[in-house]
């Protein structure tokens, strides 16, 4: 798990470079607007020098169970959008640490609802940087619920449980990788 977390960044810094590559002419960019409104605000071809939360997700190996859970329940839009966002985002070995079978009954088109309920618990609509967590301070999500905090004696954050264990900035928002799902208790 520290591996992951050390090459995080690494990763991170790769695509935004990869991003500024080019032939050295400048061009104008102009916005695609070959997307149909239909396809929302996630087909819209961005600038990935400055990746947004999805792209960030998507563009790291720790959150591909994180990626597909957006995508089953239809929350990418959402994410893509201006914000700004905070998002717990739990790794693949958080997932995998759910009970047997769970995953696999969320991500049914069924239970496309309670999914979305979930990662919407995992959303808070502004920027809260790690210092800015305060021990014992409720935070309210984006589906009206509330997120505990709790700062331990060597300075470590945890929400509702889960440990901050990396974070990441974003064109719209911030990213706080988590080493937990956070589930509502009434799910």
């Amino acid at each position: 798990m520290k591996s992951i977390i050390k090459y995080f960044p690494l990763l991170v810094l790769t695509l935004m470079i990869a991003g500024c590559g080019g032939s050295g002419e400048q061009q104008q960019s102009t916005p695609d607007t070959s997307a149909t409104l239909s396809e929302g605000q996630s087909a819209v071809k961005d600038d990935v020098s400055n990746p947004n939360i999805v792209q960030v997700a998507v563009g790291s190996a720790d959150h591909s169970t994180l990626v597909a859970a957006l995508k089953a329940a239809q929350y990418v839009d959402a994410l893509t959008n201006v914000g700004p966002f905070t998002v717990f985002a739990p790794t693949n070995a958080a997932f995998a640490a759910l009970p047997a079978g769970t995953l696999e009954t969320l991500t049914k088109p069924e239970n496309q609802r309670t999914l979305r309920d979930i990662l919407e618990y995992h959303v808070l609509l502004g920027v809260y940087k790690p210092e800015t967590f305060l021990n014992d301070k409720k935070l309210g999500t984006a589906d009206g619920r509330s997120l505990m905090v709790e700062v331990t004696a060597d300075g470590s954050i945890l929400i509702n449980g889960g440990k901050i264990i990396g974070t990441v900035s974003a064109s719209n928002g911030i990213i706080h990788v988590i080493d937990k799902v956070l589930v509502p208790e009434d799910k």
